[in-house]
């Protein structure tokens, strides 16, 4: 379905990304302007189980997680006028992909390993990057899921250097923009659009 189609039938803005994109602060500031609900997939595991993501990756290993995360996406996105926040690995199931493509439209905060790097090296709330080599973690992890967010993404945004308010004002103009022009093709690489 064409970008412009999605939009005109959107129910739901997905975002989705690396950890340190930003996901939740510019969701945030999203469904304030929208008039929408926010909602964090993590958080919300994290609220029903009370227990930490870290917890549940040490009780029910990184398969146990996937499932929480899976069946959290599948009833987040049941709803309308909702702005839902990712976590990183929310696109490695491709069930999970594919539900979230079918319930909104899917923004990936394309993020460099650098800026990921910076935003998330004093964080200990984040079992994958509880290694050694935190730098080398991301750039693997960025390495594997980058072509499985642009699959998913209806659109991407480049996250650069902007404010957040300056990323949530870039997708709602780039959204606007692509309900009254249906794009032909991949012109913009700050908002390309799938």
């Amino acid at each position: 379905m064409a970008l412009a189609g999605i939009i005109a039938t959107m129910r739901n803005i997905i975002l989705i990304g690396p950890m340190g994109a930003g996901k939740t602060t510019i969701g945030r500031i999203l469904a304030n302007r929208l008039g929408w609900q926010f909602r964090d997939s993590d958080r919300e595991i994290e609220r029903r189980t009370g227990a930490t993501i870290p917890l549940i990756f040490d009780i029910e290993g990184e398969a146990g997680f996937r499932q929480r995360e899976h069946d959290m996406l599948a009833e987040l996105v049941s709803g309308d006028r909702v702005v839902l926040a990712t976590g990183g690995g929310a696109v490695l199931r491709p069930e999970n992909r594919t539900l979230l493509q079918e319930h909104g439209l899917v923004v990936y905060l394309y993020t460099p390993v650098e800026r990921q790097f910076e935003r998330t090296q004093h964080d200990t709330q984040r079992p994958l990057l509880q290694t050694g080599d935190r730098r080398a973690t991301l750039q693997r992890l960025m390495a594997e899921r980058d072509p499985l967010y642009r699959e998913t993404a209806h659109l991407v945004i480049e996250t650069g250097g902007q404010s957040p308010r300056a990323m949530a004002e870039r997708i709602l103009a780039a959204s606007r923009a692509a309900q009254e022009d249906p794009p032909a093709g991949n012109e913009n690489n700050s908002a390309t659009r799938h």
